[in-house]
């Protein structure tokens, strides 16, 4: 079997026509909204947008022996506990480094003294525009968490690649946080 280089595609060419739109629902998080449609191939039909208000963001923080941090709670969109990345929401007017900053300090009273961004990625992309970005934090000095009144966190330090491990025999199912752990060892053995 040969490889062969990726087929020629017109990126900017939209093969969806959009018909008419109407806002369903909205709350200060997200927005809903129902869109009349002529798919690629002609037909009528529906599509449902999920619009968030924020950016998405994903925190890998990586100290000098090789350990990272787990952020625990329960999800009650999926009516189960997680472990995650330390992550949450920036405006999306606001730098996403800078809110990155914020969700790391006030989820495990982190700061980091060198960041890099190693991920930007889409979560659902057939049902929202969400866009996430994924930063790796490095050189950090412990502080006090400062979590939101909505949050009930557990945090959990321990080597990367046992969180890797988690990423891969799905105790960690977070999609963020499955990627980012995947990118972050990558990125970190790409420097040895």
């Amino acid at each position: 079997m040969s490889l062969s280089s990726a087929p020629v595609v017109d990126e900017n060419h939209n093969p969806w026509q959009t018909l008419s739109s109407e806002v369903k629902y909205h709350n200060p998080w997200i927005s809903v909204r129902e869109d009349q449609v002529l798919n690629p191939g002609g037909g009528r039909g529906i599509y449902g947008v999920v619009s968030m208000k924020n950016k998405a963001l994903g925190i890998i923080p990586v100290d000098a022996d090789g350990n990272t941090w787990l952020v625990g709670q329960y999800r009650y969109t999926l009516n189960e506990y997680s472990w995650e990345i330390p992550m949450g929401g920036g405006l999306i007017e606001r730098d996403i480094l800078e809110s990155a900053q914020r969700e790391l300090k006030e989820e495990t009273g982190l700061l980091a003294a060198r960041w890099t961004r190693i991920a930007r990625l889409h979560t659902s992309n057939s049902v929202t525009d969400e866009e996430g970005f994924v930063f790796l934090a490095e050189d950090l000095t412990q502080g006090d968490v400062e979590p939101e009144e909505t949050e009930d966190l557990r945090l959990w330090k321990l080597p990367l690649a046992e969180a890797v491990r988690m990423a891969m025999d799905d105790r960690i199912t977070d999609a963020i946080s499955v990627a980012g752990l995947l990118k972050a060892e990558r990125v970190l053995a790409g420097r040895r």
